[in-house]
């Protein structure tokens, strides 16, 4: 079946529900047994809230199915799951390897969370590919992938770390939240873990938090019980919402990438920006391993602008922009864009543009608008009287 047709089929059970197409949201915590012996042994299918409901079952089975995965498990945020992953894979003594391009509150919770429980993370350059096994330590468990790299894009040699990381006995897990497994199948390319935010284009809306996490056979079984001992499950509503999401998520990605490549092309072509990061483009660090791998891109990219404007004139931009918004998060239907600088935190690679950085996520508004709210606000960026200032 096509991919269209799959996301219609996926989870539903209407067998099971009188025959109403959606799955209901189930709101609990107590399951009732009908014996005593069915109570000491756990005789049910569903026992307790925290074990699941026919809500998040259809969910976690739909993510199995669409990722090629043996289990799937859900936690309440994209960072929740990440933690879950790790924790998963990691014990105390351990060596994690993570890229230097990070998602920033995963190397929040690596640093400081992990550290305190004697486990230690090595940031490496993303770009490092097979020359990444010189890092490996007798202790190093599990490599931590994200491809591309959160707000700077770089594509990373998956096959190529997952090939070694496999013959080592090490784990791999990837944040893969970007492609989705529409246009990157994480599994596929070796990784035993993969983490989603659902958050971000599975929900398509900015009305919901949750994460998913899949894993194959081997580190199912790890993940599951470690799951288990946490009981940190999404709410029922978020589930049925990104069980919603799901429907029409090729959809949406198919505009979020017509319309993210039209408007990264408009940019590109603007005299204010320097570089364009984006995975499709040969400017992006990795671009031929994008071709190589993905299927497609969503609407997520960075620009360099080019330098000479100072820090007033970038929030005159930002501040009155009219369709574009600034704030956190990504893959709904509204524009977004915030400024980002990583020199305060990469350790392994060095990151130092000499002009203001943005990343936008391009929504479903029309790309004309779009260009015409961004054409104003690049105007009073490069206004006459916007002298240079060292930043």
């Amino acid at each position: 079946m096509g991919i269209g047709t799959r996301l219609s089929k996926l989870g539903r059970m209407s067998d099971e529900h009188f025959g109403f197409i959606n799955t209901p949201t189930y709101r609990g915590s107590t399951v009732l047994f009908k014996t005593l012996d069915d109570l000491e042994h756990g005789r049910a299918r569903y026992t307790y809230g925290t074990a699941g409901s026919p809500t998040v079952e259809s969910l976690e089975s739909a993510w199995t199915s669409l990722t090629g995965a043996a289990g799937t498990v859900l936690c309440p945020s994209g960072l929740g799951a990440v933690a879950m992953a790790l924790l998963s894979t990691l014990k105390q003594g351990d060596h994690l390897l993570v890229p230097d391009s990070v998602y920033v509150p995963t190397r929040a919770l690596c640093s400081g969370f992990l550290a305190r429980f004697g486990i230690e993370t090595t940031f490496y350059d993303p770009l490092l590919g097979g020359d990444l096994e010189r890092l490996i330590k007798a202790n190093t468990s599990t490599i931590f992938l994200e491809s591309p790299g959160s707000q700077t894009f770089e594509i990373q040699d998956v096959p190529r770390i997952t090939e070694f990381a496999s013959r080592r006995g090490i784990k791999t897990i990837i944040d893969n939240t970007w492609a989705t497994p529409l246009l990157f199948c994480a599994h596929e390319h070796g990784c035993d873990v993969a983490v989603e935010a659902g958050t971000k284009y599975l929900s398509g809306h900015s009305d919901l938090l949750l994460g998913l996490v899949s894993a194959r056979a081997q580190a199912w079984p790890a993940l599951k019980k470690t799951h288990q001992s946490m009981a940190m499950l999404p709410g029922p509503e978020d589930c049925s919402l990104a069980l919603r999401g799901m429907r029409t998520l090729h959809i949406r990605l198919k505009e979020a990438q017509t319309r993210g490549l039209e408007m990264a092309r408009w940019l590109q072509a603007q005299p204010e920006v320097a570089t364009l990061l984006h995975p499709a483009f040969p400017s992006c660090p990795g671009h031929a391993l994008w071709k190589r791998d993905f299927k497609g891109s969503s609407g997520v990219f960075s620009v360099i602008l080019r330098p000479g404007f100072t820090r007033e004139r970038l929030a005159d931009m930002l501040d009155h922009l009219s369709i574009f918004g600034m704030g956190y998060s990504w893959g709904g239907f509204e524009s977004l864009i915030i400024p980002f600088d990583c020199r305060e935190y990469r350790t392994a690679t060095r990151w130092n543009p000499e002009g203001f950085a943005l990343r936008l996520q391009i929504g479903l508004e029309e790309p004309d608008d779009l260009k015409a709210d961004l054409r104003a606000g690049l105007d009073r960026l490069s206004a006459p009287g916007s002298a240079a200032e060292d930043r």
